[in-house]
C-alpha cells in the first residue's frame, strides 16, 4: 500500500474553502434580512407610486447598483 491509501480522507468541513463558508454566512444573512422586512413600503418616484415588500425594493436598487458598477468598471478597463 502506498503512503496515500493510509492517509484518513478529509472532513467534509475541512474540504470547504474559506469563499464557501462567506458565501453561505452571507446566504444566511440575507435570508434573515428577507423574512425581517416583508412589510410592504410605498415608494414614490415621479408620477409612479410602487407598494411591494421593503426586501424586494432594496434588491432592485442593489441590481441597479451593480450594473452600474460594472458598465463603470469596463469603461474604465478601455
Amino acid at each position: 500500500m502506498t503512503d496515500r491509501a493510509r492517509e484518513p480522507k478529509p472532513s467534509l468541513l475541512s474540504r470547504i474553502t474559506v469563499n464557501q463558508w462567506l458565501a453561505l454566512v452571507l446566504t444566511v444573512v440575507a435570508v434573515i434580512f428577507v423574512v425581517e422586512n416583508r412589510d410592504h413600503v410605498e415608494i414614490h418616484f415621479l408620477p409612479i407610486t410602487v407598494t411591494s415588500p421593503m426586501w424586494l425594493i432594496l434588491l432592485v436598487m442593489f441590481l441597479i447598483g451593480l450594473v452600474a458598477g460594472l458598465l463603470i468598471r469596463r469603461r474604465g478597463r478601455r
